[in-house]
């Protein structure tokens, strides 16, 4: 199996929303904001292939939907669809792909599955010849969210994924179309099923855990450290805390989606109270699984 880093669109947000209640004079040590608050942040993707026999992208980023009013309301970058231009360096095009795993449907995970924006033009999928897996708790949610998290989804999505006969739901630890090489562990402290896709290593050792929101990037890696965006703090502080000791017992390595800097990297602690990482790898280019 090979794995690559795949970079889409990239945001602007601001610092304290990302940052929940750490002061910013203890965040700011972390990632610079610019002059209106903002941190730079990723939407990377992970592509790997081959996965029960399929070419897998595990996510699709905020891809480039927003118009360009809403692009500059929500600090996207770039106005092209950037995520596609680095498949294509990749190798890639979107027909290769066999399967999109997605870890929940906020549009900064799930956007890049649309068409870059164009006036007068409907939306429309990119990858036509994928399926789609996402749990059965976090399809729920954005087909009936939350007034809290309800601008978080793509009502034009939610219809165009019903309707391409190509969804599947998963509540369990694996899925038809991957088998039993990724195992999934869930999350409700961001949102309801949140998905995090582990790519199991040999003998259940040294694979890599698609992070998501759970942690977004290093800075989260600590524990006390959430998002303003997260539904129950305290509740993803328990999760984060349980599923870092278990993932630093298998030498199971951490795929950022949001950190600018680092793609992945290994967990550490000396206490099991208190987190780091080490071993930060900044891109992934047809990486082998288990490769240091």
């Amino acid at each position: 199996m090979k794995l690559w880093s795949i970079i889409g669109n990239s945001q602007r947000l601001d610092g304290g929303a990302m940052f929940g209640n750490v002061p910013k004079a203890m965040w700011s040590k972390w990632l610079q904001p610019d002059e209106q608050n903002r941190i730079p942040l990723a939407c990377r993707a992970l592509l790997a292939e081959p996965i029960n026999g399929k070419t897998v992208l595990f996510e699709t980023g905020i891809g480039a939907f927003f118009d360009p009013k809403l692009r500059e309301r929500f600090g996207v970058v770039e106005d092209r669809h950037v995520l596609l231009e680095n498949l294509a360096a990749a190798g890639f095009q979107p027909d290769d792909i066999d399967v999109v795993v997605l870890s929940h449907l906020h549009f900064d995970h799930a956007g890049g599955l649309l068409q870059a924006w164009q006036p007068d033009a409907e939306p429309e999928l990119v990858f036509n010849k994928a399926r789609f897996v996402i749990s059965r708790a976090a399809w729920e949610r954005a087909c009936d969210p939350h007034p809290r998290d309800r601008a978080s989804f793509i009502p034009a999505l939610i219809d165009l994924l019903r309707s391409s006969g190509r969804l599947e739901l998963v509540d369990g630890e694996h899925c038809d179309s991957l088998g039993d090489a990724v195992r999934f562990h869930y999350s409700e402290g961001h949102t309801p099923g949140l998905l995090l896709s582990e790519i199991v290593g040999p003998g259940n050792h040294g694979g890599l855990l698609f992070c998501a929101d759970l942690i977004p990037g290093r800075a989260w890696v600590h524990l006390p450290v959430t998002m303003g965006y997260d539904r129950y703090p305290e509740k993803l502080i328990d999760e984060k805390r349980a599923l870092l000791i278990d993932l630093m017992q298998r030498e199971v390595r951490l795929f950022f989606t949001h950190d600018a800097e680092c793609a992945l990297a290994r967990v550490v602690s000396a206490d099991g109270s208190r987190f780091s990482t080490d071993h930060e790898v900044t891109e992934l280019h047809a990486r082998a699984l288990g490769e240091h």
